[in-house]
């Protein structure tokens, strides 16, 4: 085939396609380990033909980043500025739930963009925020309006961080109700105290390159984090490290397994005797939300990261993570008989988001008012 009948058959809507194909490929395998060799097989060209669109992996990112935003957006400017709550919900969900598998990335996407292109993908969310806010505040004149919006946005969000499958009008009709729920919940009504267990203190070598690698990742990312930074933070010669572990991924494997085994210890220990359903369900969500605030680092690191991981490492996170889900879920439909297991599994879930999106609007600033806000979010969520 010459060059000109090639020109002739490539599709004008090329760079579309680039876009979507590394939403889903960003999606679905991370930012670090997405490749722009498996994105431009998704579009059935070769990387150099990529390149020619995009400069590189970056450039890439951020224009799917801003995609996912400028689409949310143009869904939810379609309705009048008169229009109803429920109007606004349904679009910023149909437009979710139609791009679920190139639209994982919004929860992370500003953990790998620079200073300046996070500030125009803030300011864009400001106004979706703006929006969900101005048609919310005739219905539900609460306080907290601001928090409770992005909370609402967050458990719309939540569908494109699990594969839960479910009938499509379902789903939506489960995530705007809890979307809904979330903006007429008032945060400010107080909330319970709930003990976690303390923290490890580091006593050996291996726990001390644990706590000081999150860290190193929190602050700089986990990609731009070496051995041997990892190795200097406690004291040790590069190479020293590889006795503990075989490197930086299993680090965070070892971290988050270690996390995730806090959190079991808390729900076990909080629980305890409680035997009324909606009991448990508020107990399990001020763990849940005490245990976000006190492990900041690292549920921000875990929800970038794991994904990239190599399957080795990340399965018995999923496994740990599914266990948790299991336990929410018994107590959901105890509380909620009229959920069946898929539909509690998604309610879980968009109250996962709504912890997500509400902690970020706080600015993880742990506080007891803080905390309790969250936690009220949740239960909303969920519908008790």
């Amino acid at each position: 085939m010459t060059a000109e009948s090639a020109a002739a058959v490539r599709p004008r809507n090329r760079r579309q396609l680039i876009v979507e194909a590394a939403g889903r490929v960003f999606s679905e395998r991370g930012y670090h380990a997405a490749s722009m060799e498996e994105i431009a097989a998704g579009v059935g060209i070769t990387a150099a033909a990529l390149y020619r669109h995009f400069p590189n992996k970056y450039a890439l990112f951020a224009e799917c980043a801003n995609l996912m935003v400028d689409r949310l957006a143009a869904a939810i400017d379609e309705v009048p500025p008169e229009g109803a709550l429920a109007e606004v919900l349904t679009a910023a969900t149909r437009l979710t739930l139609t791009h679920r598998a190139s639209s994982g990335l919004y929860r992370w996407e500003s953990r790998f963009l620079d200073r300046d292109d996070r500030h125009v993908l803030a300011a864009k969310f400001r106004h979706i925020v703006e929006r969900v806010r101005e048609a919310a505040r005739a219905e539900h004149p609460l306080p907290e309006e601001d928090l409770r919006a992005a909370a609402a946005l967050g458990a719309i969000g939540s569908i494109t961080m699990h594969r839960v499958s479910i009938a499509q009008r379902r789903l939506e009709e489960l995530l705007v109700a809890s979307a809904t729920r979330v903006l007429a919940t008032n945060p400010l009504v107080g909330g319970r105290f709930v003990d976690l267990p303390a923290r490890p203190t580091a006593r050996t070598r291996r726990s001390e390159i644990l706590e000081a690698a999150i860290t190193l990742f929190e602050q700089d990312g986990f990609t731009n984090v070496t051995n041997a930074k990892i190795a200097e933070a406690v004291g040790l010669v590069p190479s020293a490290l590889y006795r503990y572990f075989p490197g930086k991924a299993d680090i965070l494997a070892a971290a988050c397994l270690q996390a995730a085994a806090l959190l079991a210890q808390a729900v076990e220990q909080n629980l305890g005797d409680v035997s009324d359903p909606h009991e448990a369900v508020a107990t399990l969500s001020a763990t849940y939300v005490a245990y976000s605030f006190e492990h900041t680092a690292l549920t921000s690191v875990a929800n970038a990261e794991l994904v990239g991981l190599p399957a080795n490492l990340r399965r018995p996170l999923v496994t740990a993570q599914r266990e948790h889900i299991a336990i929410w879920e018994q107590h959901l439909r105890s509380a909620r008989p009229d959920l069946d297991s898929r539909q509690a599994r998604v309610l879980v879930h968009a109250g996962f988001g709504v912890v997500v999106e509400a902690g970020r609007r706080l600015r993880w600033e742990d506080t007891r008012e803080h905390r309790d806000a969250v936690a009220a979010l949740l239960v909303g969520a969920l519908g008790l």
